[in-house]
């Protein structure tokens, strides 16, 4: 943008013509890189996003160290904004209380007094009723500011400076990891165990060609501060950090159980006496709130989604408690647990994305080698900074007790320099050769300072000073110090963070899960028998109980009976239809028998010109007979016609003229198929020629000349035909010897025994 000046100028010579496609890219991209670079990604070296590093910064220079008294939030989120972070108040506490919950970082950085949320999900209280201070973490996390570590820049109004980064051994990146958003990417970083982070790292100090694979040795993964499993397999772990990309699957824990007699068991169970029992969960997924998860739970019990489920009842105090009350003691625990993990956020997914800024705030997605490399680069770094540092001081202090040995040594020489002349440092500085400093520090020395002893003490300083002033150059000079140095730093960090500690120990199991049973909707079905009626005009209903098939049912005027069968409530029902379709209802879906029902077209999704040809209970591994009316066909397995979608599956190929009419369950004895087209034809050939297809027009069972198939059976052969007879009697006759019309299939038969019925219909 142009600017002027002159306030006589016109305004319209500010203005600059550029293309508008040019100037709107060129603004996003300084909008997306600020971003990136000054919001959303942490920083590799510290962990920390610019607000929460302006947060710890501001409380530092509040003295709100871990010994001293809190201090209104208010006072520390006033003087953030007001001196290093010019944004929304909102925004700042809010990032203020996350630093202090113990339930979102692993190892919180602010220490906080007041209500600070909860895990329910409840927000903090305002920032003028909670107080705050760091912690011993947040100390060690910036632990050598003051020792010239890090590069001090000004803020965004040049009346104060921030540091950079924080120079602090505290690998807070991976120890409390960081989420954010940025423009066109993100980071996702779980949190994970210091001790198992510091193992890594000084494996990779001790060996720098070290495999990604021994890394994952002593470093298991996320550790988060809910606790919880991490249920996936050591491959697809190792994997996501070694690409630094992935997703972990991570569970709630269930308490252990305990017996009647007092004693526990690891089975998550409780067991209440009397056989009863309930299951008890004691953590939860990361970044799940407690009032989300029993809100899900509550849902799935009252819409009857988890019908194996009686009652969920939150009895958490500082410890987290979630009751659950099975519906009767015979339900499987293992079922229940599963179901909970298939339908709520009991289980959840956490991504891993290590997209961070490197120390060129350049971003990028890491691998966990090449992460830990580039921090231990940082640290690197950091102490050589350090050391010189160091060593300017030593310099500083050794000119001056250099400059007092002296003083001492000709001390009476000095004072009578005092005493006479007009401008003792001049004479001094000239006499000894001292420098401008020394001579100043001799001026300004104290007279209790000339007792003997002190001049011991400097010399004793002086030597100390050039022993400690040598080994800072050796180390300087040295990498194999640099690394022992930083390898001794490491080991004293662990010992606070070690595995036996309040705060180091683990929380969160790493352990693949094993399925100790196969999740199934149907499964929290309760079996109860039901007769299922489908009318002529496809109205489908479900009687309670085996009702007799012969009753009489009530059916809308004009309407009649189809089909009608015994079944269960955890059974599926195979709708066929003429046009080839198969469709899948449950049983337990079906609505009541005291109406007429509710049209099948409302479940699923039937053509308009379709009519429905048969109603069957799904039997695992059964088989089904299906065939044309022009007397093609083909076995199907009971297994692959079941449909997931309301669209159905297409079985039988069928075209115009063509349709499916016949569809009988084949018995597991029965060996012989009998065909009888309507020129009253009689065919019977072995099972065995009839092939089992999944889809298809099916081969030819029965050659006409005229007309087509009228019925389809099939029989165990030494068993014969039986049929009707018809008239008062109702008396059933069989045929055993059917040699004469058995043939090969696709034969055009011969006609049936004498007194089968006229309407070439098989019995059955």
């Amino acid at each position: 943008m142009v600017t002027t000046t002159d306030d006589d100028s016109d305004p319209f010579d500010a203005i600059v013509d550029a293309p508008f496609d040019a100037a709107l890219s060129e603004r996003y991209l300084i909008y997306a890189l600020s971003t990136i670079t000054a919001r959303s990604l942490p920083d590799l070296r510290d962990g920390l996003k610019p607000v929460h590093r302006r947060l710890l910064w501001a409380m530092r220079l509040l003295k709100l160290d871990p010994g001293n008294a809190y201090k209104k939030s208010a006072r520390v989120v006033g003087d953030v904004i007001g001196k290093y972070h010019p944004h929304g108040d909102v925004a700042v506490y809010d990032a203020m209380v996350r630093l202090a919950q113990d339930f979102s970082l692993r190892y919180p950085l602010v220490e906080g007094q007041g209500n600070f949320g909860n895990i329910d999900g409840d927000n903090a209280a305002a920032y003028r009723y909670t107080e705050a201070r760091l912690t011993r973490t947040a100390i060690q996390l910036m632990a050598g500011l003051d020792e010239g570590t890090v590069d001090f820049v000004p803020t965004y109004n040049g009346e104060e400076s921030e540091p950079e980064i924080f120079p602090g051994l505290f690998p807070n990146l991976l120890a409390n990891g960081a989420i954010g958003i940025a423009v066109g990417m993100a980071t996702s970083i779980p949190s994970h165990n210091v001790a198992e982070i510091i193992d890594a790292a000084l494996m990779l100090i001790d060996n720098p060609q070290a495999e990604h694979a021994q890394l994952m040795e002593v470093f298991h993964g996320p550790d988060f501060a809910t606790g919880g499993f991490v249920v996936d397999s050591p491959e697809a772990i190792s994997h996501a950090y070694e690409t630094g990309k992935g997703a972990f699957r991570v569970r709630g824990r269930f308490s252990t159980g305990r017996n009647p007699d007092g004693t526990w068991e690891e089975t998550g169970i409780e067991k209440m006496g009397a056989g009863q029992w309930q299951l008890v969960v004691t953590e939860i997924p990361y970044m799940l709130a407690k009032g989300k998860l029993i809100e899900q739970i509550a849902a799935l019990i009252g819409d009857r989604k988890l019908p194996i489920l009686e009652d969920v009842r939150d009895e958490s105090d500082e410890e987290i408690r979630l009751v659950l009350v099975p519906k009767s003691r015979n339900v499987d625990p293992e079922l229940l647990k599963e179901s909970l993990y298939r339908l709520t956020d009991l289980e959840s997914r956490f991504s891993l994305n290590l997209n961070v800024l490197d120390s060129h705030r350049t971003p990028g997605v890491l691998g966990l080698r090449l992460l830990l490399q580039e921090w231990l680069y940082s640290q690197i770094d950091i102490l050589l900074r350090r050391t010189r540092h160091r060593l300017d001081k030593i310099a500083a202090r050794l000119e001056l007790v250099s400059g007092y040995i002296i003083a001492y040594l000709n001390l009476d020489r000095i004072i009578e320099i005092i005493r006479h002349e007009d401008d003792p440092k001049a004479v001094m500085m000239a006499e000894f050769e001292l420098t401008d400093r020394q001579a100043e520090a001799i001026l300004n020395m104290r007279l209790r300072s000339l007792r003997k002893l002190e001049e011991m003490e400097l010399r004793k300083e002086h030597a100390e000073l050039l022993k400690e002033q040598d080994e800072l150059n050796k180390l300087l000079e040295s990498p194999a110090r640099q690394r022992t140095r930083i390898k001794r730093d490491l080991a004293n960090l662990r010992k606070d963070y070690a595995e036996d500690t309040p705060l180091g120990r683990r929380r969160t199991t790493i352990a693949q899960a094993a399925r100790t049973v196969e999740f199934s909707m149907d499964a929290m079905i309760e079996k109860e028998p039901v007769t299922v009626i489908l009318s002529a005009r496809g109205w489908i209903r479900a009687a309670k109980g085996h009702v007799p098939l012969d009753g009489d049912f009530k059916f809308k005027e004009g309407d009649g009976p189809a089909f009608a069968f015994h079944a269960q409530t955890t059974d599926k029902i195979l709708i066929a239809l003429d046009n080839g379709r198969f469709y899948t209802v449950g049983a337990d879906k079906l609505p009541g028998a005291r109406g007429f029902g509710e049209p099948i077209r409302t479940m699923v999704d039937i053509d308009a010109e379709a009519h429905v040809v048969s109603a069957i209970p799904y039997k695992p591994k059964g088989q089904l007979l299906l065939a044309s009316n022009i007397g093609r066909g083909f076995a199907a397995e009971m297994d692959e016609l079941l449909a997931e979608t309301r669209k159905g599956r297409a079985v039988m190929s069928t075209k115009p003229g063509v349709t499916l009419s016949i569809v009988r369950e084949i018995p597991a004895e029965h060996d012989h198929v009998a065909v009888m087209g309507d020129n009253r034809k009689l065919v019977i050939f072995s099972l065995e020629e009839l092939p089992i297809m999944s889809k298809g027009q099916g081969v030819t069972l029965q050659r006409y000349r005229d007309g087509g198939m009228a019925d389809v059976i099939t029989l165990r052969l030494e068993d014969g035909l039986s049929w009707t007879m018809g008239g008062e009697s109702g008396r059933t006759r069989t045929e055993k010897d059917m040699q004469l019309w058995k043939v090969a299939r696709g034969a055009a038969g011969r006609l049936p025994p004498v007194g089968f019925p006229r309407d070439n219909k098989f019995q059955g």
